[in-house]
């Protein structure tokens, strides 16, 4: 059982991994990938049910638990996210032995600080087994070898042991859970096959421990939980998706996402509001626009990317802003790509209405030799 990370790794096995990845979750498999199991098909509707939907479905192809939020430390704000993965394959399916992987998860995590310049990041890549690395079915308890996120008295427990720091979290939610789509069923395209079971938990209260360079700081803040699970998430003719989670001030919540197509246009569109009256909202594709705004170009990679957005949903009009502009996240060593994924303000002329995240996948394209 092989646990990676990529500041620690050869180059051999950096690209072995990356190879993998391309196999995995995040950046836009092939419907055709080798080594993916036939999953159950696309979900036709969700009934989601608490808690016992909070844990893993591995009949689906891809999953994931994503929670971003804001930190405020005695040195300043700052981001934060961590990821877990879930991704099927089809080898148990052969090969009966308890060796043989049936599922592999990938774990992110990352800290947006403005004083650092630029995201400081680690991540873990393994294949499930023997109950060091495994997600739980029925309940909320998935671990990476040491990093975990699970379950604990009425809220979450995040704990991230890391190379270049490590998050001790808890997470307790002030809201009821919220169903994106119709009931928790999100459709990411025009065909009905690409979809996913998709719920957040926004507005969760967060204390716990950051620890950098041998020193523990306390912190305090907000953060929002996204759960999906989907066998065919990415539409044909999609290459990413722009996607944000706002926390408002007012109390409300805002999930906006699009598709996008290679020439910049989009595929589908979709988002949830919860007023702060509790009401919840689902928007149709034409009742989300997302409008670009200053680009950034990363002096890693190159590339280039939208940082700031004009986005309407509904009556809302926000302007996008990052909490600063190195945010892009290289996850070769895990999932095979490089995206754009940082913590974000949300204005209306120039007033802060709420903090949250913004997730800007498929800008980034591999060198083909």
């Amino acid at each position: 059982m092989t646990v990676a990370n990529d500041s620690r790794r050869r180059n051999g096995r950096r690209t072995a991994l990356a190879r993998l990845g391309g196999l995995l979750a995040l950046p836009l498999l092939s419907r055709a990938a080798a080594g993916v199991s036939p999953p159950v098909p696309a979900p036709t509707g969700c009934r989601i049910r608490f808690p016992a939907d909070e844990g893993s479905h591995p009949a689906f192809r891809t999953e994931w638990w994503y929670v971003t939020g804001w930190l405020d430390a005695d040195d300043g704000a700052l981001g934060f996210q961590i990821t877990f993965f879930r991704t099927r394959l089809d080898r148990r399916d052969r090969n009966p032995s308890r060796f043989t992987p049936g599922q592999i998860l990938i774990a992110h995590a990352a800290i947006s600080d403005p004083r650092e310049g630029r995201l400081v990041h680690d991540q873990r890549v393994a294949r499930a087994g023997f109950d060091i690395v495994a997600a739980a079915e029925g309940r909320l308890d998935v671990r990476l070898d040491r990093w975990t996120l699970r379950a604990a008295d009425g809220g979450y427990e995040a704990r991230i042991p890391g190379t270049a720091f490590d998050l001790e979290l808890r997470l307790a939610p002030t809201q009821a859970p919220l169903l994106n789509g119709r009931d928790g069923y999100s459709r990411k395209g025009p065909s009905a096959r690409s979809a996913s079971c998709y719920y957040s938990q926004p507005h969760l209260r967060v204390e716990g421990t950051l620890r950098r360079s041998g020193r523990a700081a306390p912190v305090r803040g907000t953060a929002w939980l996204d759960h999906e699970w989907s066998s065919d998430y990415v539409e044909e003719g999609a290459v990413g998706w722009d996607w944000t989670g706002l926390n408002l001030a007012d109390g409300g919540a805002l999930m906006a996402f699009r598709m996008r197509a290679a020439d910049g246009s989009t595929v589908w569109a979709g988002g949830t509001w919860r007023s702060p009256d509790g009401r919840s909202r689902v928007f149709a594709p034409d009742e989300i626009a997302w409008e670009p705004g200053r680009r950034w170009r990363s002096p890693h990679t190159g590339t280039e990317y939208p940082v700031v957005w004009r986005l309407r949903a509904g009556p809302l009009a926000l302007d996008i802003v990052p909490l600063m502009d190195d945010q892009e996240n290289d996850t070769r060593a895990s999932t095979g790509t490089i995206y754009w994924e940082g913590a974000v303000r949300a204005l209306q002329e120039g007033r802060e209405l709420g903090r949250g995240y913004l997730e800007l996948t498929g800008y980034w394209r591999p060198l083909v030799l």
